[in-house]
């Protein structure tokens, strides 16, 4: 009792954690910045970001003069740190920006990636700075006296990325975020065989600049994966791009079909009904099907518990045959 008098005494106040803990609940926080691993309980204190245990691991190598990582449950947390989270906004407002130059076709680790493929992409990102607009790149040496770091290293970028902003209405190649998108890739059914009497399947979605990806089901023709995918949705988001391949040990992987999804009504609708949270269950929207999608049948955008969720099923395109059954949730920025 005495050690959680201590702590109550000496660490910081009950309000700066509750602070912490909204910070965390916030959609775009509920998934590692740097992989989508659910739940994430550490975070970088001058970042901004909310990452999983394992590439916490790959955080604290890079030294606090880069990232700086705390539990955000376990660890004391002064007042002028969580202002700096709060500053930088999120993971998905500091992924809009350290992500902003993500080479076509680059694919995040996932959240079951190696060690190796996590510190490749992290100090990639955070390090080397090198999906940031150059003009807005840091080069940030360590410091021999600890007291003298007085100002974040993603403030400091922050502070660039405004004065960058105000400087100059039109900032090439920068990407603005509108929210979030999860894909919840459930299963496929009667996929085309691809190696002698079946294929190990997986899917990619690309969005933008972004890929990510499912797990690979070895021999299965009709997987269940049950997977959720997590995709930031720029301003001109254009259409999800969906690619089944059949994973191959020695040879270039083999396409198994692919879709092309429109997210307009998902979207459109989702904005025009704003906080889905004030509504009870409705439909408030819908993707027809036509002879130029992959829909098998119509399909409806919902608000079911204060989300707005589209379910459909999908014939795949240029291939034999195979479908495939996905829900998608929109995620604003501000909740």
């Amino acid at each position: 009792m005495a050690m959680n008098n201590r702590r109550l005494e000496f660490g910081r106040p009950a309000s700066g954690k509750r602070r912490m803990k909204d910070l965390l609940l916030h959609k775009d926080n509920r998934f590692c910045a740097d992989c989508n691993a659910p739940d994430p309980k550490w975070a970088s204190a001058n970042i901004g970001v909310f990452v999983c245990l394992k590439c916490c691991g790959v955080h604290r190598s890079l030294g606090t003069h880069i990232s700086k990582i705390y539990s955000v449950t376990l660890d004391e947390w002064t007042e002028e740190e969580i202002d700096a989270m709060i500053e930088v906004g999120g993971n998905a407002s500091a992924n809009s920006i350290y992500e902003a130059y993500l080479p076509e076709g680059y694919t995040k680790p996932a959240s079951d990636a190696s060690h190796e493929q996590r510190a490749k992409f992290i100090r990639s990102k955070y390090e080397h700075q090198e999906f940031l607009k150059p003009s807005l790149r840091i080069v940030s040496g360590k410091s021999s006296n600890k007291n003298s770091f007085k100002a974040s290293f993603s403030k400091r970028l922050m502070d660039s990325f405004r004065k960058s902003t105000s400087t100059s209405k039109n900032m090439e190649g920068m990407v603005e975020f509108i929210g979030m998108l999860k894909v919840k890739v459930i299963k496929g059914t009667d996929l085309a065989i691809r190696d002698m009497m079946t294929s190990d399947p997986y899917v990619i979605l690309k969005l933008g600049q972004q890929t990510v990806q499912t797990t690979i089901i070895k021999s299965n023709l009709n997987p269940v994966w049950n997977e959720e995918l997590m995709l930031s949705v720029p301003q001109e988001f254009g259409q999800l791009s969906l690619q089944v391949y059949d994973h191959d040990m020695f040879s270039a992987d083999d396409i198994m079909g692919e879709a092309d999804i429109d997210l307009q009504p998902l979207i459109t609708s989702a904005m025009a009904f704003g906080d889905a949270g004030m509504f009870d269950d409705m439909q408030i929207g819908k993707w027809l099907k036509s002879h130029d999608n992959a829909l098998i049948d119509d399909s409806t955008v919902n608000i079911i518990d204060g989300k707005v969720k589209q379910e459909m099923s999908l014939k795949l395109q240029n291939v034999e045959c195979g479908e495939l059954d996905l829900e998608l949730e929109w995620m604003p920025l501000d909740h």
